[in-house]
């Protein structure tokens, strides 16, 4: 865990800077050969961030995930997931907004403290700790297909419009579909078809937030 952070970094190369009181820490997974597939990683990470703030703040309403590695409140940033592979592990950071939230132009942040709920940087690494142990477990002993539906079930609700930003088409609109066995979002278009989204930043659609640790 840090203190501070800042020389972060989030999605895509974006600047990311952390306060003091904060949640900034990382841990590393090691691959296994006969194990899930990488991807789901952040999926898994999700669920378990997600179920930490629930076991500090149980009250605490409006909590989503958004696909591929955000936590929103009301649609505004909470805190978010970014791993990247180092060889035969990969290194899950997490960041989450206790104290402050960063201001980020032209998106929406919230932080715990102000909603309202004072919750402090170590009672919340504990807490995630315990959710992290229990899901990196179910994942490694193939709990992945149950761990999919738990995601579902803490994410925006299916039909919410989303705008996927992909580097060689631009903007494609759909509303959520779910996701599919390997993890991508799926997205039902304007003429009926489900397109698989395994990579691109994400908004939804009439909010002004959009993806990926700033």
């Amino acid at each position: 865990m840090a203190d501070r952070q800042t020389a972060g970094r989030g999605r895509a190369g974006r600047v990311w800077t952390g306060g003091l009181g904060n949640f900034m820490g990382s841990t590393a997974v090691a691959l296994r050969s006969d194990g899930a597939l990488p991807q789901t990683l952040a999926l898994v990470a999700g669920v378990a961030v997600h179920s930490a703030v629930l076991a500090v703040v149980p009250e605490l309403a409006g909590l989503q995930l958004k696909w591929p590695n955000d936590l929103l409140v009301e649609g505004a940033k909470l805190g978010g997931i970014l791993l990247e592979r180092q060889g035969p592990s990969v290194v899950v950071g997490i960041g989450v907004n206790l104290a402050e939230a960063p201001e980020v132009p032209g998106r929406a942040t919230v932080s715990l403290a102000g909603l309202g709920h004072a919750v402090s940087r170590d009672a919340f690494a504990e807490a995630l700790a315990e959710a992290w142990a229990e899901t990196l477990a179910h994942w490694h002993g193939g709990g992945w297909p149950a761990l999919r539906e738990d995601w579902l079930a803490r994410a925006h609700p299916k039909g919410t419009l989303l705008s996927v930003n992909l580097a060689e088409e631009g903007p494609v609109i759909g509303g959520f579909a779910g996701l599919d066995a390997h993890g991508a979002v799926l997205l039902r278009l304007a003429d009926g078809a489900v397109r698989a989204i395994h990579a691109g930043d994400v908004e939804l659609v009439g909010s002004n937030w959009s993806a990926g640790l700033e």
